[in-house]
């Protein structure tokens, strides 16, 4: 399965998100991690087996961050598009 989760914290201090950065490079599921603007503080791309061991990974993460908020997790119904290509050309209608 794969879940887009919304990370908030208690506080924007940089030694607690400098702590959270070294702390999600380190997850294998995490695929990809983002320090976004808005209303969360990082969008995380995760992949588990099964629910089971997503709540296992969402266990984890809450209880060696005491400073997380909030947690909101997207289940990923269906991949419509993936890439990792960059548009190097003007960008075109469709």
């Amino acid at each position: 399965m794969t879940a887009l989760v919304h990370i908030s914290f208690e506080r924007d201090r940089a030694d607690i998100l400098d702590r959270f950065k070294r702390s999600i490079r380190k997850m294998t599921e995490v695929m990809s991690a983002f320090y976004v603007t808005g209303q969360v503080d990082f969008v995380l791309l995760v992949t588990a087996n099964d629910m089971e061991d997503y709540a296992h990974f969402t266990r984890c993460l809450t209880h060696e961050n005491p400073d997380i908020k909030r947690l909101e997790t997207m289940v990923v119904l269906d991949r419509v598009k993936a890439g990792f290509t960059l548009p190097m050309a003007s960008i075109a209608c469709w």
